[in-house]
């Protein structure tokens, strides 16, 4: 266990590598109830969205989900966020626990003007999360939600077991799942029936060490690692998620389009190494024996066997011509390293 954003974390249940194998081949059972729960309500909840995040959230049909960010006046990220419409006058924006507050503050003072309500529902919901290639068919007999008609990024009410949960084909792992919110209370229970209806497809729980080598194999970034308030959603290579010409504009407008206008001054890039010792986040990525960016994320890949990254690069490095030799300083060692394209890791369809 580990102290996280002031939760007590699973960190591990076991080996943190069999967890990850067992998502990838069959499925993992997750604890993600640290995770903010806002909820915007009224009849200007959409409009009030609109203007306080980068996506256009009023186009999201009741039933959806989409990933999106709040950013500051200066266009930094300030976090990166899911927002589900479970019904028309309805938004769940769910927040990284370390952010929850900062972004419960923010919504509030930006929905300021819009008949909308922005309330703190973290404490109301506890989430879990089964992913990996048979968790619908480990649901499925739990629920009466009929998960072949559940697209990816979509949501229900239904049940779990038998308690009413917020059911969302959701993740964060790279492979196919689903996202449980449910009440606190019904918690245990939820997470013991989906556990032994897993086991024998061969379902384990999973900490977050296995999480965090699941979402770096997907090329998903991690808030305080390639996101954070010094970062733009363009250079992390997320320009999609910003919306212009919304009515209203939206808060970091200008400055994003500031900043799209003249490029990116950094770029997020995947590197594999060929040696076998791993790349840290804050190591310096050497261009030609020159310093030329920074590794946010590595490990070595359970999946692939070699040691991965992401890092923010000069543009040059990895647009050039021409192509330097490139390496990371690992404890003083330049151990060398090779541009990959992110994702490191695709599921099969």
């Amino acid at each position: 266990m580990t102290g996280f954003a002031g939760w007590l974390m699973p960190l591990r249940y076991g080996s943190e590598t069999a967890e990850h194998h067992a998502v990838r081949r069959a499925a993992g059972l997750f604890d993600l109830s640290h995770m903010g729960e806002i909820a915007v309500s009224g009849p200007g909840a959409g409009a009030a969205l609109d203007y306080a995040l980068t996506g256009l959230l009023s186009a999201l049909a009741p039933g959806r989900a989409r990933y999106t960010m709040m950013c500051a006046e200066d266009g930094g990220v300030l976090d990166d966020l899911v927002v589900y419409r479970p019904g028309d006058r309805e938004f769940l924006v769910v927040a990284n626990a370390a952010n929850t507050a900062t972004v419960h503050a923010e919504l509030q003072r930006r929905a300021a003007g819009h008949d909308a309500r922005v309330t703190d529902r973290t404490s109301e919901y506890a989430l879990i999360a089964i992913q990996g290639p048979s968790a619908a068919r480990i649901l499925a007999p739990l629920t009466g939600a009929d998960l072949s008609g559940l697209r990816y990024y979509a949501g229900c009410w239904d049940t779990v077991a038998g308690r009413r949960v917020w059911l969302a084909r959701t993740g964060y792992t790279g492979e196919d799942g689903f996202e449980v919110f449910c009440r606190p209370g019904d918690a245990a229970h939820v997470w013991t029936a989906l556990s032994s209806a897993g086991a024998p497809a061969g379902l384990v729980p999973a900490g977050l060490a296995a999480r965090d080598t699941l979402r770096l194999e997907a090329g998903m970034p991690l808030y305080g690692n390639e996101l954070g308030p010094d970062v733009t959603p363009h250079e992390a290579g997320l320009g999609r998620v910003v919306k212009f010409g919304k009515p209203g504009g939206f808060v970091g407008a200008a400055a994003l389009a500031e900043r799209a206008e003249a490029g990116p001054r950094r770029v997020l890039a995947g590197l594999v190494l060929t040696s076998r010792r791993v790349p840290r986040h804050g190591y310096a990525v050497l261009a030609d024996g020159r310093e030329c960016g920074t590794v946010t994320s590595g490990a070595l890949s359970p999946t692939l066997g070699v040691p991965i990254a992401m890092a923010y690069l000069e543009p040059g490095v990895v647009h050039g011509p021409p192509k330097p030799r490139l390496a990371v300083d690992i404890r003083g060692r330049a151990e060398p390293a090779e541009l990959a394209e992110l994702p490191f890791y695709r599921r099969r369809p």
